[in-house]
């Protein structure tokens, strides 16, 4: 098993670093119903933009119509879903309390 070593980076301290230690914010995940949400509204963004690009670039006869209006829905979707927007975090998860106790398990 050969393991892989980052090359060191300038940090602007001037310090040498790594980047796998560089600390990168943390952004705040989504929930599940965030989850079903958020594909709900790729699906509906992305057939809307396909039927709409395919009936102006069949009147246009133009395919090039087609790819660009698609490719807007695309980016809209992207810019929608990929974002943990904070309509996505109605419904936070209710976790269980951690235990305390460490259980062990003995041979008898």
């Amino acid at each position: 098993a050969s393991s892989t070593v980052t090359p060191p980076v300038r940090s602007r301290s001037g310090r040498m670093t790594s980047f796998l230690s560089i600390k990168l914010p943390e952004l705040p995940h989504m929930d599940f119903e965030g989850q079903r949400l958020a594909e709900r509204i790729f699906q509906v963004i992305i057939v809307a933009f396909g039927i709409v690009g395919f009936v102006w670039g069949y009147v246009c006869q133009r395919f090039s119509q087609t790819v660009i209006i698609v490719g807007a829905g695309f980016i809209l979707s992207c810019a929608l879903i990929l974002l943990p927007w904070p309509f996505y975090r109605r419904h936070p998860i209710k976790w269980l309390p951690a235990s305390g106790e460490k259980t062990k398990k003995t041979k008898k």
